[in-house]
């Protein structure tokens, strides 16, 4: 691994150097889950003191991506069904509100853009490739989010989707039936949407979306 260039000469900005760094590394793999942080020796390839790298550290147990075990250190999370499941029903009510707040606000054309990715992911299909497929349902949902006038909204949402992906790493990934539902339902959001149906029928089936993917881990 290459040695990184470090930050300026703030503590403020080490630790927010420190911090970046190792998020972007676990959320692309990188870091795979259960791999261990060890202070002293990212400290040295990254050019800081071991004082913005705990820092660090400590944001990211507090972001859920790294468990600090007293006596045994820091690693990258390891999740279980449990924990998946607990997310995506957290994930499936914001998405329901987002959902129902961004549809006001969606143009024909945006409309016919989100509709171009489900066309995307129903060619995707054909050679079921997971993550590939699990990228573009991000895009999909992403594309209608972006119309919710309630930026906090909108932060929870990346939040929650990012902590997502990252579990999948460790605990499940899309089967190809319920990505074949997935792309249907997708469909009918859209319908909704482009009919101006009732704001409650649109957030009530945007959170049922997420429901059988949860029952399946659970």
């Amino acid at each position: 691994m290459s040695t990184a260039k470090g930050p300026g000469p703030h503590k403020e900005s080490k630790a927010e150097f420190c911090y970046g760094l190792l998020r972007s590394r676990i959320l692309d793999g990188t870091y795979v889950p259960g791999y261990r942080l060890v202070a002293k020796e990212l400290a040295r390839e990254i050019g800081v003191s071991t004082i913005p790298l705990r820092e660090a550290v400590r944001r990211l147990e507090s972001d859920g991506l790294v468990k600090v075990v007293r006596n045994v250190g820091a690693r990258v999370a390891v999740f279980d069904a449990e924990q998946a499941e607990h997310t995506l029903q957290i994930l499936a009510r914001l998405e329901g509100y987002a959902t129902a707040a961004s549809a006001p606000h969606m143009t024909a054309a945006e409309i016919s853009a989100s509709r171009e990715i489900n066309d995307r992911m129903v060619e995707a299909l054909v050679e079921f490739d997971p993550t590939a497929f699990t990228a573009l349902n991000r895009e999909f949902h992403f594309s209608i989010y972006r119309h919710c006038p309630d930026a906090r909204l909108r932060s929870l949402l990346e939040e929650q989707w990012t902590l997502l992906d990252h579990m999948r790493r460790s605990t499940f990934t899309y089967v190809s039936s319920s990505a074949h539902r997935s792309v249907v339902e997708h469909s009918h959001i859209l319908a909704l949407i482009s009919k101006k149906a009732d704001a409650a029928e649109i957030e009530r089936f945007a959170c049922a979306h997420k429901h059988p993917t949860a029952d399946a881990l659970h």
